[in-house]
């Protein structure tokens, strides 16, 4: 079934099939998840750091707000939004959408990653307190959750006066709930400021990284240096979102972009979800410090890297095959044709499992949790999480590419069988 007639079956989007749940899921992951952000750190900051104790260590009003919680997230918030429209880097196109226009993005975000490294090294050189951002993780958080839901209502709202064209085929299904959720519209814009673009890789990513150095710099408050724990946790995830913003152009074939609407689901895991959970291990090694030896510390910086390794060989080599298919590095892959005029690769990193880079992402994740010890369940929170995330997002991925290739996808299908893990799913 090619694109137009593709667009043509979703003109009414009413009858679209509804994921994470639908309607209840739209209605529970909107509560529940913003409680297991304060919850998660709260047992991570307590004596005990189990998500079994009994009670449990819920903060109190008084915990989730500081006068200077919202000024920060505002500022930080600020800056960026100044950062993305710095005339450095190049400018690309998006994929076509479904009007055949292509929206431009500015690829400066690993330059927004730079200035703000610089600014912090001022700040720290000023003998600014950069370890107070231990105490602010509880009413940093909390504001950051009521920001999401706050900006999820004006987007939900706006969405109204976009053209029929520009809302996400999956998030106009007339359930004002799930609707609200799932996001309306695909690219909202204020102007060329592309919002879901905008929020998808800036404040919350980089944001995480200054969360992770406040950490660090708490440590060195409380025993005069960080410890070789913090410093692989701190070192792994910089090199993780430096990465990421270095490749920031990849971003712009991605699920988040191409399919799905910018709603409370990616607002909330942008701005609240990501920098306040994946900072876990590090909130968790400032009141449960660890020692690591040589032996140990050199096979974790050695699974990092493994995972580290396919995680970029496997993504370059996708993002190469899609940007050009004529390029030498990528011109000898064996692929299938498709109905649609797209190749689908089934040779290189992309015939070990269909998600190689899921594979790459998750020795990453299991070796961010390996310098916090095995005496607490708390810090490998972000590999059960993403582990469920990656496999849910591969079953997404599964219907959408069934449906998009058809017999082309079953024939890709039997010649690489295996989902994520080689001989195992």
């Amino acid at each position: 079934m090619g694109p137009k007639s593709q667009a043509l079956k979703h003109t009414s989007s009413h009858g679209t099939e509804k994921e994470f749940g639908g309607t209840l899921g739209a209605i529970c992951i909107p509560i529940f998840l913003p409680l297991t952000v304060l919850y998660l750190i709260s047992v991570s900051r307590s004596p005990e750091a189990s998500v079994l104790q009994w009670p449990p260590p819920l903060p109190s009003t008084n915990q989730l707000w500081h006068p200077l919680a919202p000024k920060l997230l505002l500022g930080w918030i600020g800056l960026h939004a100044i950062l993305y429209f710095m005339p450095v880097g190049q400018v690309s196109e998006g994929l076509v959408l479904r009007d055949g226009t292509r929206l431009k993005y500015p690829i400066n975000g690993f330059h927004g990653l730079c200035v703000s490294g610089v600014l912090l090294m001022l700040l720290l050189g000023l003998g600014a307190p950069l370890g107070y951002l231990f105490e602010l993780l509880l009413p940093l958080a909390a504001t950051a959750i009521a920001a999401s839901f706050l900006f999820s209502i004006y987007l939900y709202v706006r969405s109204f006066w976009a053209p029929a064209h520009a809302l996400a085929l999956g998030g106009n299904t007339g359930n004002p709930l799930y609707d609200f959720f799932i996001g309306r519209e695909l690219n909202p814009r204020v102007g060329s400021f592309d919002l879901k673009y905008f929020c998808e890789l800036r404040p919350g990513l980089i944001g995480w990284v200054v969360l992770n150095l406040g950490m660090l710099m708490k440590e060195v408050e409380l025993r005069g240096s960080p410890s070789l724990a913090m410093v692989l946790v701190n070192s792994f995830q910089l090199l993780y979102v430096a990465d990421a913003l270095w490749n920031e152009e990849a971003i712009l074939t991605t699920m988040d972009i191409v399919h799905d609407g910018f709603g409370f689901m990616l607002l909330f895991g942008d701005l609240a979800w990501v920098p306040f959970t994946y900072s876990l291990q590090a909130a968790f090694l400032v009141v449960h410090p660890q020692t690591l030896t040589s032996l140990k510390a050199t096979a974790i910086v050695a699974l990092n890297g493994i995972g580290y390794y396919i995680f970029r060989k496997s993504n370059s080599q996708k993002n190469q095959f899609r940007r050009d298919p004529s390029h030498p590095h990528v011109a000898g892959l064996e692929t299938i044709a498709t109905a649609t005029g797209k190749r689908l690769l089934v040779s290189g990193w992309w015939s070990l499992v269909r998600h190689p880079n899921y594979l790459g992402d998750l020795l990453m994740a299991l070796a961010w949790s390996l310098p916090c010890g095995f005496s607490h369940i708390v810090p490998y929170f972000y590999i059960i999480y993403f582990t469920i995330l990656l496999i849910h997002r591969e079953a997404r991925d599964e219907r959408q590419c069934k449906a998009k290739y058809g017999p082309a996808w079953d024939a890709y299908c039997r010649r690489v069988p295996y989902r994520i893990f080689p001989h195992i799913y």
